[in-house]
C-alpha cells in the first residue's frame, strides 16, 4: 500500500508542477504573426505535365522518348527466308516432336506401372522390350531430364529460325 500512495504523490506533485508552467507561459504575450507576402512562392512554379495515352496524339511531335536510337532492335529482313532451310527446320522440329510424345507416353506407362495400373500400349505386351533392374523413380527422371533437353533444343531451333526470318506461320 505505501507504494501506491508514494506514486500516487508523485503523480499529483508533477500535475501541479505542470499547471503552473502553464499558467506562467499564457502570462506572457504570444509573439506576433509573421506577415505574409500575396503569392507565396511555391505557387509560382508551373506544375509538370502529366502525359496520357489521349494528349500523345495532339502533341506536335515533341515527345521525348526514354533510350537510344542506336540499342532499337532491327526489323528483320522482308525478303522471304530460304525454302529449303524452312523445311529442314520443319522436318527437325516433327522429329523433336515426336521424340517428346514418345517419352510422354513412357513416363505415362511407368506411372501406371508404379500405382499397380495396366499399361496404355497395346495389350499391355512388350515383346520388343527387356527388363531393367534401374528403380522406376530413376527411370522416370531420366525420362524428364531428356524430356528437358529436347524442349530446349526445340527453343533454341526456334529462335534460331526467328533470327533468320522465318515466321513461325511457316513452320506449321
Amino acid at each position: 500500500m505505501p507504494r501506491s500512495l508514494t506514486f500516487a504523490t508523485i503523480l499529483v506533485l508533477f500535475a501541479a508542477i505542470s499547471g503552473t508552467a502553464q499558467s506562467q507561459d499564457s502570462g506572457t504575450p504570444a509573439p506576433p504573426a509573421p506577415v505574409q507576402d500575396s503569392a507565396p512562392p511555391a505557387e509560382t512554379k508551373k506544375p509538370k505535365k502529366v502525359w496520357t495515352n489521349d494528349d500523345v496524339p495532339r502533341s506536335n511531335g515533341a515527345v521525348s522518348v526514354v533510350g537510344d536510337a542506336k540499342n532499337k532492335p532491327k526489323p528483320t529482313s522482308s525478303k522471304p527466308a530460304n525454302a529449303q532451310y524452312v523445311a529442314s527446320v520443319r522436318s527437325q522440329l516433327e522429329r523433336m516432336q515426336g521424340q517428346v510424345a514418345d517419352i510422354d507416353k513412357q513416363l505415362v506407362d511407368l506411372k501406371n506401372f508404379s500405382e499397380g495400373e495396366p499399361s496404355t500400349s497395346a495389350g499391355g505386351l512388350k515383346l520388343h522390350k527387356s527388363y531393367s533392374t534401374e528403380p522406376i523413380e530413376a527411370q522416370m527422371r531420366a525420362l524428364r531430364d531428356k524430356k528437358k533437353d529436347l524442349e530446349s533444343k526445340i527453343d533454341a531451333l526456334l529462335d534460331e529460325a526467328r533470327k533468320k526470318g522465318v515466321e513461325s506461320s511457316q513452320l506449321r
